[in-house]
């Protein structure tokens, strides 16, 4: 593929005879657990742009799930990952130390907005991030029961999946969880079961919290920590109420609970920020979990956490895997491409793309919503405005008829479309992703 290639062009009906025949092969051979929204069977990947096996190229709106957030093989970050490659692979720093962990540690604890001492814990994954979050809130703070929001998703393993509640199928006999996990409505205006308007949304739920739950279900001192996304990602890309994150933190404070913030998905500059949880002032986290953008497509998985609260004595937890030599080297240039470009190239193509997703309202109204920071936007796919009724039908074909055509995006939540592409996306790209959008809704809709 060539480097300089930058929007797509499909030559085959997809998906093509290769892919056909690697998705043949893959029913035989591997779990049916996963969801795969369209045939895309990817080859090679560059820039904003991946390759399939049968040389369609894509325009990538996914980033990879948010991941690729320096855009696919960044050639500063394969070099950093061949070069540590060359010298060292693996030792573990469960058992051993090496260079590169108190490295990155330290580099993460630069970015912090607040300042303050940090340490951090390396796993493989957000999910990992999250279980070692839940794991250092209880041992910190001696209490076990723990506070979650309806529409989250915090992964898959079992304490992350006691905190996720997004699908039923996620947690659809896998029971018992982890218990001591309570959900509270996340503050969603369209969505939000609470008597409450766009306006009082926030203040609905967090009165829930502190009037109904901490006084009929759980004892607010029993509470080890909240658990919240600063901006909801599989939920639907919500963004909460400007004043909510700051109310939450002053229950949480009152009640010495810890708070920590999921920023797997919104953090290390997709939302135009660092840190997805900057964009609302009086918001302080314990703990944050951060994984995807950090390593480039490579695992790892971050918990920081204050250091005061990093007590736990050696052997309490632990990973192999996490910290690898080459996911910290990626991780390393990761970082460095995102603060030096990519967080101010978020917020510059965020508010290049969001006024053009608000006039694709004026033109299709089965779009009932644009909502987002940055390059994490959002677009709900309704019934009717007046209603807003959820039409995950239509949006599941939009997502399937912009693959056809050389978009790859996905959906979150009932019916909302994402939109999360690299940090590196311009504005030739962002054009044809809207043209393609439109085009393909235009033909479902027609």
């Amino acid at each position: 593929m060539a480097a300089q290639m930058k929007v797509p062009q499909i030559v085959t009906a997809l998906p093509g005879p290769r892919a056909s025949a690697i998705i043949a092969s893959d029913h035989k051979y591997v779990s049916p657990s996963y969801t795969r929204a369209y045939p895309l069977v990817v080859a090679k990947a560059f820039g904003c742009v991946v390759e399939d096996v049968d040389g369609n190229t894509f325009l990538d709106f996914n980033a990879g799930i948010a991941v690729c957030s320096t855009g696919h093989c960044h050639p500063d970050v394969v070099r950093a990952i061949q070069d540590q490659a060359a010298r060292l692979i693996h030792m573990s720093g469960t058992d051993f130390y090496y260079e590169e962990m108190p490295a990155l540690a330290r580099k993460l604890e630069s970015l912090m907005p607040h300042g303050g001492d940090w340490k951090c814990f390396f796993g493989n994954s957000g999910a990992e991030a999250i279980e070692a979050s839940i794991k250092l809130a209880r041992y910190a703070t001696g209490r076990h029961q723990l506070i979650a929001f309806h529409d989250s998703f915090h992964g898959r393993t079992m304490g992350a999946l006691s905190l996720t509640a997004s699908r039923p199928v996620q947690r659809k006999r896998f029971g018992p969880l982890v218990p001591g996990v309570t959900h509270i409505p996340y503050p969603n205006s369209y969505r939000c079961p609470l008597q409450s308007t766009p306006e009082t949304v926030g203040s609905a739920v967090l009165q829930y919290l502190e009037d109904v739950v901490f006084k009929t279900t759980v004892e607010p001192r029993e509470v080890a920590a909240i658990v919240v996304e600063a901006i909801q990602g599989e939920g639907g890309y919500i963004v909460p109420p400007a004043d909510f994150l700051a109310g939450l933190e002053r229950i949480a404070r009152k009640y010495e609970i810890l708070l920590i913030a999921d920023e797997v998905q919104s953090g290390l500059g997709r939302t135009g920020r660092m840190f997805g949880f900057e964009h609302f002032e009086g918001f302080h986290p314990d703990i944050i979990a951060i994984a995807k953008a950090i390593a480039s497509g490579l695992p790892l998985g971050v918990m920081m956490a204050r250091s005061e609260l990093m007590t736990w004595e050696p052997g309490s937890h632990a990973s192999t895997f996490g910290g690898n030599p080459v996911c910290i080297a990626a991780a390393l240039e990761s970082l460095r491409l995102i603060e030096t470009g990519g967080v101010a190239n978020a917020a510059k193509m965020g508010n290049y793309l969001k006024p053009q997703l608000q006039k694709l309202m004026d033109i299709h109204p089965v779009i009932g919503d644009v909502r987002g920071l940055g390059l994490m936007l959002g677009i709900d796919i309704v019934t009717d405005r007046e209603s807003r009724g959820k039409n995950t039908e239509l949006r599941n074909a939009i997502v399937s008829e912009c693959f056809k055509r050389g978009l790859l995006i996905l959906g979150a939540g009932a019916s909302t479309i994402r939109l999360s592409p690299p940090l590196i996306v311009d504005e030739e790209q962002a054009d044809c992703a809207m043209r393609i959008l439109s085009e393909s809704i235009s033909a479902l809709t027609a």
